[in-house]
């Protein structure tokens, strides 16, 4: 009978013991030794027992491994454990376990705790070490969903492209440089789902709701009609396709139109929602970014916007 061939694993009270702490926590050796207070010989010889028997599942953590009952029984193993449990969690030996390994997680708890409030004046200095400035926002096309079609609008050298075509069916990467696009080419070598298309924003190489998502970064001051370039990226969107633009917050920068080749010295909100609501887009939302402390240049705004004339003419 099945459930009698798992009866062995749980033929020794110790090892019902260790199995009740496991089935509510995930813990190291040590930790169950000191739950237990059992030495390390003992506590290991009955975890490689419950292990070779299917009960547990370890994970490596550092030079240490934790260990935690596993998620999925079989009915017949099920069935056995909630008959041991309910036996082994009467006694006094286990209560005993489940109050030493609440202290010793509430220590765990507060050794976190004290690393955070220590190292509250540097973490972020910390992180960026370890991670990067921009990791949290790399992630951030993880909501975007799997099917989507992405235009991004003036992609320069692929960089947005490269991050965006991990969690998207396609993107269609369109700029007008030959040099961009040819260090987008680079860049994007083996990236299967993105697509350079060369062309100018106010003439878009795309089809008529072509796209789910249009991107406009850091492009339209760049642009001699930004009005144009607003009604050919509410053309290529799907009804109800949204918009993401991020740009500069009017300045008196005048310098960059002669460094940076800037056309416009940034947009107002007013402005923007004039020229929308001319082309289509409508739900307007701007932001103010939070100033960069290593950036030179203008403060920026992130505006969305969703393509809501569903007559736009088709041509």
């Amino acid at each position: 009978m099945p459930v009698l061939d798992r009866l062995p694993g749980l033929a020794d009270p110790i090892r019902a013991r260790i199995l009740a702490l496991l089935d509510r926590h995930e813990l190291s050796v040590g930790e169950l030794c000191q739950a237990l207070r059992l030495p390390q010989s003992t506590v290991s010889r009955h975890l490689k027992v419950l292990g070779d028997d299917g009960w547990l599942r370890a994970r490596a953590e550092g030079t240490s491994r934790r260990y935690r009952m596993v998620d999925q029984l079989d009915a017949p193993s099920r069935t056995l454990w909630q008959l041991v449990r309910e036996e082994t969690g009467t006694t006094s030996a286990a209560r005993a376990d489940t109050a030493r390994a609440e202290r010793i997680l509430k220590a765990r708890r507060e050794r976190s705790r004290e690393f955070f409030d220590a190292e509250a004046d540097k973490w972020d200095a910390l992180r960026t070490e370890l991670f990067g400035a921009h990791a949290g926002l790399s992630a951030l096309p993880a909501l975007f969903d799997s099917d989507w079609v992405v235009a991004d609008l003036g992609a320069g050298t692929g960089a947005i492209a490269s991050t965006i075509a991990l969690f998207v069916r396609k993107v269609i990467a369109v700029d007008e440089s030959k040099a961009m696009l040819a260090a987008a080419t680079q860049r994007l070598t083996g990236v299967k789902n993105v697509e350079l298309r060369a062309g100018s924003l106010e003439e878009l190489p795309l089809e008529n709701a072509e796209a789910d998502v249009a991107l406009l970064l850091l492009v339209l001051h760049h642009a001699v009609d930004p009005a144009a370039v607003l009604a050919e990226a509410a053309r290529v969107l799907k009804p109800g396709g949204r918009l993401l633009l991020v740009d500069m917050v009017p300045h008196e920068q005048a310098d960059f139109r002669e460094r940076m080749g800037h056309v416009w010295q940034g947009f107002s909100e007013e402005q923007l929602e004039a020229w929308m609501v001319r082309v289509g887009l409508g739900d307007l939302r701007v932001r103010e970014l939070a100033a960069d402390a290593e950036a030179s240049g203008p403060a920026l705004f992130a505006a969305t916007a969703r393509r809501v004339d569903h007559n736009l003419k088709e041509s």
